[in-house]
């Protein structure tokens, strides 16, 4: 998939005039800071969406026959061959080097999706969630339902509660759920629109796993702000944010039953929202402890790369040409003991 020197030229001019500059301008300042030389790449990928990718996550409960043959002729191969520390084999993704869309399936009622189309790298936070059959499992804040339809092609968890606080997306998330999960196993999920920071004192030690997806600046969206005065809110009321963030963390730690797991994602690139959120919850709460992500991180390095210098318990995928995945920060902690 290439671009003539003269399309190219036109996509470049019609793209630029969307690129909204305030945001630019404020990624410029703090990610050349925080990330270094490596900005500028990435900063070349998140501005050319000509360049993105997506990978066909597959339905375990809709296959198709003709699919996976459809999917190989068009480039797609498998994602994650490498042995991982946790891969179930009902998980099957595929993605290609060329940029590009497969295309999307219109919802329709009473009948499931064969497919769920997303970044790749917004995957890494479910496997390294490490969903077992039976467990109890909390998605925190779920909406658009990506993350938790992709717990659900892992294993069949004992209890699924899927939470959204916002009325608009909590219905875009029981969409989701609906297209993709057949009925008897509808009926172990529970769709919720509770305040994500009471849930821990609403359920307290009630989880073995919880996932939470926080709400972030969204890096890729963020840089299309349609709005320039929405969009220098949005700046504005970043700082906030991670405030929010340790709030959902700290929900999600009572939540968990001491020996349980959470896993912290973002698609931001933002130090304070990800590593200093992250060292913050550690120094604060002295009943969870950091999880080696080391493993998983090599049996995916050939599909992402990611940033140097990271800690063991922490990603930060970046993307580049060719393997334009991310921004997605992952972190994990245990909870090793009672509140």
């Amino acid at each position: 998939f290439f671009l003539s020197p003269k399309l190219e030229k036109r996509a470049k001019g019609k793209l630029q005039k969307q690129i909204c500059q305030v945001v630019l301008d404020h990624f410029e300042k703090q990610y050349t800071a925080e990330l270094g030389d490596a900005w500028s790449s990435v900063r070349d990928v998140l501005t050319s969406p000509w360049c993105w990718q997506h990978a066909v996550l597959l339905n375990r409960f809709s296959r198709s026959p003709g699919l996976e043959s459809s999917l190989a002729e068009q480039g797609y191969q498998p994602a994650f061959p490498a042995a991982l520390p946790y891969l179930p084999a009902a998980f099957r993704c595929y993605t290609r080097t060329a940029p590009g869309r497969f295309p999307a399936q219109k919802h329709q009622p009473g009948r499931l999706k064969e497919y769920y189309l997303l970044n790749a790298a917004s995957l890494l936070p479910v496997l390294a969630l490490e969903v077992k059959d039976g467990e109890d499992v909390l998605d925190l804040c779920a909406a658009p339902g990506g993350k938790s339809v992709a717990i659900l092609q892992c294993a069949c968890p004992g209890h699924f509660h899927c939470n959204e606080y916002d009325d608009l997306r909590s219905r875009w998330l029981e969409q989701t759920i609906e297209s993709f999960i057949p009925d008897p196993l509808i009926n172990l999920i529970t769709v919720s629109k509770l305040d994500g920071r009471q849930i821990g004192d609403l359920q307290p030690e009630f989880y073995d796993k919880v996932l939470v997806d926080a709400p972030c600046s969204n890096d890729r969206s963020w840089l299309f702000s349609a709005d320039p005065q929405q969009a220098v809110l949005r700046l504005m009321q970043r700082k906030e944010l991670s405030s929010l963030q340790f709030q959902l963390l700290r929900s999600a730690v009572q939540a968990l039953r001491p020996g349980g797991s959470l896993v912290y994602s973002t698609c931001t690139l933002s130090r304070a929202e990800n590593s200093d959120l992250i060292n913050l919850m550690l120094s604060s709460c002295r009943n969870v402890m950091p999880v080696d992500l080391s493993g998983m991180a090599r049996g995916v390095s050939q599909e992402f790369t990611f940033l140097s210098g990271m800690q063991q318990h922490e990603l930060l995928v970046l993307p580049e040409k060719g393997r334009a995945w991310g921004p997605m920060y992952v972190a994990k902690l245990k909870k090793v003991s009672s509140t």
